[in-house]
């Protein structure tokens, strides 16, 4: 069985605001239209960040917008998501996340095999002088890309 994967959506702040130390793949609980929504790809994250409370794991900040083609009965679009995850996982993540500075970020959304799931990192947050270290090493690596196009010329 080949396992299909299509992006839907990708977090570029995350990676820009945070040095993500890992990363886990998990499932979501969505109901109803949210699915349909999710497939057309009206969903928004800018702000969404993982929780854990009672040994299960919540997605916050994310809207996945209603589902134009519905009748009445539609979700509320910032409701707070379960994600799916094994116990060994989640009892991980919850040591991993009291130590000082790390949080979860939802980095990528995609459709597996036709199910929604996320890829949620393990960051720490950078500060300003990791920012500029990071900014300053794409431009370089973008001007020696251009430096080796010219040169091929």
């Amino acid at each position: 069985m080949s396992e299909e994967r299509k992006l839907i959506a990708t977090n570029k702040k995350a990676r820009f605001n945070y040095s993500v130390e890992e990363s886990i793949e998990c499932g979501v609980v969505l109901e109803g239209t949210e699915v349909k929504s999710v497939k057309a790809g009206s969903i928004s994250f800018p702000d969404a960040f993982a929780e854990i409370i009672n040994n299960e794991v919540w997605i916050r900040g994310l809207h996945i917008s209603e589902y134009s083609y519905s009748s009445v009965f539609n979700h509320n679009p910032d409701r707070p998501k379960k994600l799916l995850l094994h116990k060994d996982e989640i009892k991980r993540l919850i040591r991993k996340t009291e130590e000082k500075g790390f949080t979860l970020i939802p980095l990528d959304f995609y459709l597996k095999n036709g199910r929604l799931k996320i890829n949620l990192g393990l960051c720490k947050g950078k500060k300003l002088f990791d920012k500029r270290a990071d900014i300053k090493d794409r431009d370089v690596k973008r001007d020696l890309q251009r430096e080796f196009r010219q040169n091929q010329k």
